[in-house]
């Protein structure tokens, strides 16, 4: 699609593609530009970088959270030796 390539046909050649397939010109356009990222044509974030990064956010959230978790057992337990026996 060298269309694509010319700035001055590029914006018209979305609106035109994207009403032939019933697709917003925009999200026709974003999709092309990932895919020129996800081939290397195209500096940014790849498809597969963007998935794994989410993992590893969601990840550490996971973790963060088990460690306030254990923080608090460990206070709750601290404070409970250090109270005189009955």
């Amino acid at each position: 699609m060298d269309a694509r390539r010319d700035p001055a046909t590029r914006s018209g050649t979305f609106r035109r593609v994207g009403e032939q397939l019933g697709i917003n010109p925009e999200t026709l356009r974003n999709w092309v530009v990932q895919a020129e990222i996800d081939e290397g044509n195209r500096p940014g974030t790849t498809t597969s970088d963007a998935e794994r990064l989410a993992e590893l956010e969601k990840e550490v959230r996971e973790l963060r959270r088990a460690n306030a978790i254990l923080k608090s057992a460990s206070a709750f337990f601290a404070a409970e030796l250090d109270r005189p026996p009955r």
